[in-house]
């Protein structure tokens, strides 16, 4: 409410009231007051959008600054630019990662080859994963696993997470794999895994291997300790003295059943990008560790392993009763395996 103003006269006081604005001036000043408002607003809109904007196109940038560093276009589907949800690649984010996995069966050399593969400064295979039942439990679970292995949150001794050049494991074709292999199959074709396949061609060798392995889980030959591989040829020496006695009754089935389970892999997983290398190969000639790197695409490295290898020289040093095997094998499809003494 306005002040009343007083004006004093000789012998009186006059009270006057202030005079209102004219009606237009309020107008003008209502209209002013409400042009500033609107503009004010629209300047923090626009403020808003802008910074919105501006992290977008420089997530945009940056990706594509990223798939810049790929000049081998066909290669695209098989790199990658993972992000981490448990930490940060920091300045390696646009360093590409090749996604791969190994298959293969027990006792054929994944051991080994996996350890040559991670004396690369660059690549992290993360060991026998699916060994675990309930991570191969049903589909469900395996793609959950896939999914933080290859997202580089899945930790293990190998992992080289923040500038890792192609993340791995090896997966034996008796845990999971070939019961869901369909699932497995259209899973690595849209995330571009590439699968590397290593076999041992001499299966009577692996079948020594694998007796030789479950007898030492129980007896603990290396002072009450079970070792699957070793580090130093005393203790090589050690293990390589039991000679298992095989199953005659059988052998020729079971032969035939281990080529089976091979063929059976290489049908199924045949649409995915792969690579065939058998043990015997990698151990005559070093030079296939190259193709694996070029596979890879990875800078080429010496690799290099501490694992000695157990059972060395002709089969009949290794098998007790070698005579009865041989007479088995005699005139069938394996008789090859019995003169393969190198590997």
């Amino acid at each position: 409410m306005a002040e009343a103003i007083c004006v004093f006269t000789k012998g009186s006081i006059i009270i006057k009231s202030p005079k209102k604005p004219p009606n237009s001036l309020r107008m003008i000043v209502l209209v002013f007051a409400m042009v500033c408002g609107v503009f004010i607003c629209l300047a923090c809109l626009n403020q808003t959008n802008f910074g919105t904007s501006s992290k977008v196109l420089n997530v945009e940038i940056n990706e594509r600054h990223c798939r810049d560093y790929e000049v081998d276009r066909s290669q695209t589907p098989y790199v990658h630019y993972p992000k981490p949800e448990t930490f940060s690649r920091a300045e390696c984010a646009c360093n590409p990662v090749r996604f791969f996995a190994i298959f293969s069966m027990q006792r054929s050399g994944s051991g080994w080859f996996e350890t040559l593969l991670n004396s690369h400064t660059n690549v992290s295979s993360n060991g026998e994963i699916f060994s675990i039942k309930e991570r191969r439990s049903n589909v469900t679970s395996i793609l959950t696993t896939l999914d933080r292995v290859y997202n580089l949150d899945w930790f293990t001794s190998a992992s080289k997470n923040e500038c890792s050049a192609a993340v791995g494991f090896k997966w034996m074709l008796n845990q999971g794999l070939m019961e869901h292999h369909k699932e497995i199959v259209e899973y690595f074709n849209n995330r571009g895994v590439s699968v590397i396949f290593l076999f041992r061609r001499n299966l009577l060798r692996r079948m020594v291997s694998v007796l030789a392995n479950s007898f030492d889980r129980y007896a603990k030959l290396l002072n009450g300790t079970h070792k699957s591989h070793v580090h130093s040829l005393e203790e090589a020496d050690t293990l390589s003295r039991y000679k298992p006695v095989i199953d005659l009754s059988s052998l020729v089935t079971d032969l035939k059943q281990m080529d089976k389970t091979v063929l059976d892999a290489l049908e199924y997983f045949s649409s995915t990008r792969h690579t065939i290398l058998y043990y015997e190969d990698l151990v005559k000639n070093r030079t296939k560790l190259v193709d694996v790197q070029d596979f890879l695409r990875l800078l080429p490295m010496e690799l290099t392993s501490r694992q000695v290898k157990i059972h060395k020289g002709p089969l009949s040093e290794h098998i007790k009763n070698w005579d009865d095997v041989n007479k088995t094998l005699r005139g069938t499809t394996y008789e090859k395996f019995l003169h393969n003494n190198d590997c």
